[in-house]
């Protein structure tokens, strides 16, 4: 049986970010990662763009991961790579981890846990594609996968359905190795991803976006020859005689993620029915006290540079964490809102400042966030835009409010 502190299941940027803000908080730390390597998604995130926030220079999904592989290194913090964690359990306050790797099965307890599993892509299914199941029908990240970590070609010609940002990012890298993108279909009316990605992903090299339009079926028997492509209403629903067949030998699937969660409902964690993640506190500590969640899992992040900053501070609470009964203060998203994380408060509130992420539920120009109480307004700060696809993020001192324990703070927006 191995014995510490805080456990960190993902070696991703979060988890990474957690384990050393962990370690630098004086805990005895442990990251398990089910894969060979670290870094998480950035392994196969060649493009730049990566680390703006955070270091203010442009760099590539490896050379960001680097340099917490570095400080992780060199913080002396133990990892165990090609580990599977098959159980969790809790017993008088103390994790009890059940794990196998190639030397066998691994007990491992703790005191605190730090879920960072990340996300997973959304399925050719899970947005109910008719058809038949031909080779040629990929997820964005796979195709990322095959071209940049096995350097093989997925397409020659291929259709892109959802303007997500691994989709944007990924129709410039077909491009760019000489394949041919008929166009990248979206069933919203408007984009998927961030402003900065159509641009340079989409104008920069003349591949078309199609809004309202949907792919509904598939073709073929062992690869696939052609899509069809429909019109949707506003509802998002196929309108009949708008059928469209073109010819293709892949479609690249954009259409979300999914935070993973397995692990955290085993153990019992609220989730969020809007985030797909689990309901927390200002510490990231969930519903379950001494586990915290972080990076994707808690909620889809735009940018690593904030997935980051929330292992950072899962770390540092989980090392600090002592069992404690505190009234909660709930947050919830108002008007306008998709949702508002984090969800709760401690009463007592240790923190000096809380960091609230949150994304509007439609295109807002010239806008105003209101943060209220049900008695009174605590804050008020305008925008000039905001959109579905960029997450906000806003430092909030909610110590200098003298809030009332079980007291219910609304974020809403209001157009000027």
């Amino acid at each position: 049986m191995k014995n510490f502190d805080v456990v960190i299941i993902g070696g991703g940027p979060a988890g990474l970010a957690a384990a050393i803000s962990a370690k630098r908080a004086g805990a005895k730390v442990l990251l398990i990662e089910r894969e060979a390597r670290l870094g998480g998604i950035l392994k196969q995130c060649i493009h730049d763009g990566f680390g703006l926030v955070r270091f203010k220079q442009k760099l590539t999904g490896p050379e960001y991961a680097e340099r917490f592989i570095k400080e992780f290194t060199d913080e002396n913090i133990e990892a165990l790579k090609l580990t599977f964690v098959t159980k969790i359990e809790k017993q008088n306050n103390i994790f009890l981890l059940s794990a196998v790797n190639k030397n066998g099965l691994l007990q491992i307890d703790t005191k605190t846990l730090i879920l960072a599993t990340g996300c997973r892509e959304r399925t050719a299914k899970q947005v109910f594609i008719h058809g038949t199941r031909p080779s040629g029908v990929f997820t964005a990240g796979c195709a990322q996968h095959y071209i940049n970590i096995f350097g093989q070609m997925p397409s020659k010609k291929c259709v892109i359905l959802g303007s997500g940002d691994i989709g944007l990012i990924m129709a410039r890298r077909l491009t760019l190795e000489g394949a041919k993108v008929i166009g990248v279909y979206e069933a919203k009316q408007t984009p998927s991803g961030l402003t900065r990605n159509i641009h340079q992903c989409l104008n920069d090299y003349d591949i078309p976006l199609f809004l309202s339009k949907t792919v509904t079926r598939v073709f073929g028997n062992e690869r696939l020859t052609a899509v069809e492509v429909c019109s949707v209403d506003e509802e998002m629903k196929p309108i009949i005689g708008t059928e469209e067949k073109i010819e293709c030998d892949s479609l690249i699937l954009s259409v979300g993620l999914i935070p993973e969660n397995e692990l955290a409902e085993s153990l019992g964690v609220a989730i969020d029915a809007a985030t797909k993640g689990p309901i927390c506190n200002e510490n990231l500590m969930t519903s379950v006290p001494g586990v915290f969640s972080c990076g994707n899992a808690l909620h889809v992040n735009d940018l690593v540079d904030y997935v980051s900053e929330s292992g950072e501070t899962a770390g540092r609470a989980a090392a600090a964490y002592i069992e404690e009964n505190s009234e909660k203060i709930i947050l919830r998203a108002g008007e306008g809102l998709a949702y508002v994380v984090p969800q709760r408060l401690n009463s007592n509130m240790p923190e000096p400042k809380t960091v609230a992420y949150f994304r509007s539920k439609k295109v807002f120009n010239k806008c105003e966030l209101i943060v209220e109480t049900e008695k009174n307004e605590l804050i008020r700060k305008r925008y000039s835009f905001l959109r579905p696809p960029e997450m906000e993020r806003l430092e909030i001192s909610f110590s200098d409010f003298n809030l009332e324990p079980q007291s219910k703070i609304c974020f809403r927006i209001e157009e000027s």
